[in-house]
């Protein structure tokens, strides 16, 4: 893979290139940003670029860790495995890489047993850690690294991105792209590959429109429906939040090209004609709420019974 093929991140890339021509980089760096935003491919150029190399590939100083399979995150024992591979010598020069994906699911534990390797590599060995959010990295991880934020790609370059991928697309299919995606070509590739988000995103824009006429079996209905998609219901939550955002924007600006949802303009106006601004910021809360529910583990179906039913009574 070529450098010029990555799309976006301009800043980030640009500040690695400034350290690595001033011979300033680093032994250890927190590349942050959501899943999906493209933190592996900025980490594999950074690393190849440390190692002399000029495109991206499996390189024998370049090492990727990430959680094991059928495991929630990196355990001590495999900290200490990566610890191992630190001290070794590199392969081909005097240069080594060592990347960790998902080091915000490194357990406290495994966060204490790498701090001293983080605060004091051997020379020449340079850790990328690659996170979503750092609050779950501990403030003596954090103060030892380098931190880079990566932000969403632009409109134009989620264009350039699904058109460089998919190929030509009709337009209304490129604007359901975007408007699932959010500027992260992750969310691109699976709106793309997984048929269910896009069903999700027509189901929930169906409830919304419609919920002050359903009774209390179709509520019900709608709810075991939505529980089908038990494995993706932050995207469930999410579509519902975006709707809602776009329908407070729509009713404050009455503007078109800043809606998120551009595919589904008509119905944003009509969720619009059918709320008003104090409704809409009270079915926020209510999705908040029932995000909260499910991140504490309260069943999908009951949060999503009660979140129907506030709604509906909003």
């Amino acid at each position: 893979m070529k450098f010029s093929d990555i799309i976006g991140h301009e800043e980030v890339r640009h500040e690695f290139d400034e350290l690595i021509k001033m011979g300033k980089v680093s032994h250890a760096h927190i590349i942050c940003g959501e899943d999906g935003i493209g933190k592996s491919f900025v980490a594999r150029e950074l690393a190849a670029k440390i190692l002399g190399k000029t495109e991206i590939k499996e390189y024998a100083d370049l090492i990727e860790w990430k959680i094991s399979s059928g495991k929630k995150s990196i355990s001590v024992d495999q900290v200490r495995s990566i610890i191992e591979e630190v001290n070794k010598k590199p392969y081909e020069a005097d240069k080594k890489v060592i990347v960790i994906h998902d080091a915000d699911y490194v357990t406290i534990q495994g966060q204490n047993a790498l701090l001293k390797t983080i605060e004091e590599p051997p020379h020449g060995v340079f850790i990328l850690l690659l996170c979503e959010t750092m609050g779950r990295l501990l403030d003596t991880i954090r103060s030892r690294c380098q931190l880079h934020k990566m932000k969403k790609l632009s409109k134009e370059e989620m264009i350039t991105f699904i058109k460089r991928k998919y190929g030509d697309l009709a337009d209304k299919e490129i604007k359901a792209i975007l408007a699932f995606s959010g500027g992260i070509p992750g969310k691109a590739e699976d709106f793309m590959e997984n048929t269910s988000l896009n069903l999700i995103r027509n189901e929930v824009i169906d409830i919304l429109l419609n919920i002050k006429k359903m009774n209390y079996d179709n509520i019900v209905k709608c709810s075991q429906k939505l529980t089908e998609y038990k494995e993706l219901w932050q995207e469930v939550i999410e579509c519902f939040t975006v709707y809602i955002r776009d329908s407070l924007v729509y009713k404050e600006t009455g503007k078109d090209d800043i809606i998120i949802n551009n595919d589904k303009l008509e119905d944003i106006k009509k969720l619009a004609m059918q709320f008003s601004m104090n409704k809409l910021n009270r079915i926020f809360d209510i999705l908040n709420f029932a995000r909260s529910n499910i991140e504490s583990n309260v069943s999908i179906e009951l949060t999503y019974n009660t979140m129907l039913f506030k709604i509906q009574e909003v």
